[in-house]
């Protein structure tokens, strides 16, 4: 029967992206066990649903960028397994999205490729879960205070962009994550969309994205390489970017392909602290 879920899709039925989130819906629950969680019934009765969240891998179908089905489901506390954006889908496939309610051939062809893909989720092959062999040092920090926020950085070991993103380098891999200032910044984390196993990443490319009820934060990769592992742990428990960014928090593993280059972009401790103070001075004032 294939992977199974409790599907909360988008409620936006005016809009070709949400009729696209309702027809992957009613697909994904003739084709397995999955069940549909009615947006706009759950809003005011949701005691059926939340059995069925509690059963079943929550996945989440937005249609564009309002994402009333993820906003939703953070509203009832779920923890969602997966997340998909119909809109981001198709511009990241070539595909375009028409005007008219009716699904069309290009709006067919993402609903057949996103089913046939969530179908064959049931057994992630090896490759996309933790490493065990990845070798971090336990870090030693140094930390900035402002008001009741503690914004804490690394020593040694770490690398940095100035969009507050971080790379630990062992030999020809890398660990890629986010720094406090971020965790800081979006309060409670709530939704992880991770990086495809596999996909190559320039640097400064998009590494997913982390999402609390403030904002969506993009992650910009520090380093250029091929995705070998993610942090599946975010999946269902994306606050351990609040509790350490560092360390149970990280993102992904990538084996670098440019390294040489791509590290005289990059800043040390010394200059990501200051840039960091700058930010946290800037925002208090």
């Amino acid at each position: 029967m294939g992977n199974s879920y409790a599907i909360l899709p988008c409620s936006g039925l005016d809009k070709c992206a949400g009729s696209v989130t309702r027809e992957i819906a009613l697909e994904l629950a003739e084709r397995s066990d999955s069940e549909i969680i009615c947006p706009v019934l759950y809003r005011v009765a949701d005691a059926r649903y939340n059995k069925i969240a509690s059963e079943k891998p929550v996945l989440v179908l937005d249609g564009c960028a309002t994402r009333c089905a993820g906003k939703l489901a953070a509203e009832k506390g779920l923890k969602v397994a997966k997340k998909i954006n119909i809109t981001e889908e198709a511009k990241n496939r070539n595909l375009e999205i028409n005007k008219s309610l009716r699904l069309g051939e290009s709006e067919q062809q993402l609903v057949t490729a996103l089913v046939e893909e969530l179908l064959k989720e049931e057994k992630k092959p090896e490759s996309t879960q933790m490493s065990a062999t990845f070798h971090m040092e336990e870090p030693e920090y140094e930390i900035y205070t402002r008001d009741k926020f503690i914004f804490r950085v690394p020593k040694t070991g770490f690398y940095f962009n100035e969009n507050d993103c971080w790379a630990y380098v062992n030999g020809n891999r890398a660990r890629v994550g986010v720094t406090d200032y971020v965790q800081q910044s979006l309060s409670d984390i709530m939704f992880f969309t991770p990086p495809a196993v596999g996909a190559e990443i320039e640097q400064f490319g998009e590494l997913g994205t982390i999402e609390s009820g403030k904002a969506v934060f993009e992650v910009v990769c520090p380093v250029s390489g091929k995705v070998t592992a993610i942090n599946e742990e975010l999946l269902s428990a994306p606050e351990l970017i609040n509790e350490n960014p560092y360390e149970k928090g990280w993102i992904a593993e990538l084996e670098l392909t440019d390294w040489e280059n791509d590290q005289e972009l990059l800043l040390n401790f010394e200059d990501y602290f200051k840039v960091l103070k700058r930010k946290v001075d800037e925002f208090h004032v």
